[in-house]
Order: C-alpha cells, then structure tokens, then sequence
C-alpha cells in the first residue's frame, strides 16, 4: 500500500480521471493520502501578448474549479493543485518535491508515434523516481 499517490488528470481525458481515482483509492494504504493535479502548459510569449488582460488567471481559476469537482470523493486527506508547465517533466517534478511513493496515470489510445503508451504517461514511466500504474 501507497501512502502518497498523485494523479495526474487531464481535461482532454478527464473521463480517465474518475477511473484512476478509484484504482487510487484501491492501492492507497489507510492513512495514505492523494493528490490530484493538472497541469496547464506553457504559453509562448507570442501568443499571451494577445491575449486580453486576465486570461490565464480565468483559465487558472477554472481548472482549478474543474479539478474539485473531479476529486470531490477523494476523502479529506485529498488535495488539488493546478500549476503551470510542460506536462510530462512537470508530474515527475511535482512527485519528488511532495514525496508521491505512486503515481497513477491514464494513458490514452496510442498513435504510431507513441504506440505502447501515451507520450506524457511514457515519459513519467521512464523517468519518475516512485513507482507508476498506468492506467488504459
């Protein structure tokens, strides 16, 4: 048993979400704890000049909305974060510095390029420190 699982979600695949929340639930000890996370990427400079005052942190303040409501059932030792960044190094990143001992993370259907796992969920397999379920 886990005593600390991260979940990486993405809205893209958000139906994934509620499966790996309970494949979670399954594999966390009973004190254990989650943590559910999204990662919003990067904008380039050139297109965020663009874009009208107050943009990012609408989207951000809407993630994060988004986010609770998927992890309404996590119990209270469950949290959420929305942060900024490249999704593959950002969830290896956010699992060390908040010590996860798991990450659980849905792979989609593959296409040629990445045709065992997803490109994001490949990435977190090859290179976390922690071990990762990963879920189709």
């Amino acid at each position: 048993m886990y005593k600390h699982i991260l979940i990486p979600v993405a809205f893209d695949h958000a139906d994934s979400a509620e499966n790996s929340i309970k494949v979670a639930q399954k594999l966390l000890a009973a004190d254990g704890r989650l943590s559910i996370l999204h990662v919003m990427e990067e904008m380039p400079g050139y297109v965020s000049a663009y874009l009208p005052e107050g943009t990012m942190e609408a989207n951000r303040a809407d993630a994060s909305a988004r986010l609770n409501a998927i992890a309404k059932n996590i119990g209270k030792n469950g949290t959420t974060a929305v942060v900024r960044g490249h999704a593959n190094r950002t969830i290896v990143s956010y699992a060390e510095e908040h010590d996860a001992d798991c990450i659980v993370i849905a792979s989609h259907k593959p296409g040629i390029e990445d045709y065992f796992l997803g490109s994001t969920a490949a990435h977190v397999v090859r290179h976390a420190k922690c071990s990762v379920h990963v879920i189709r």
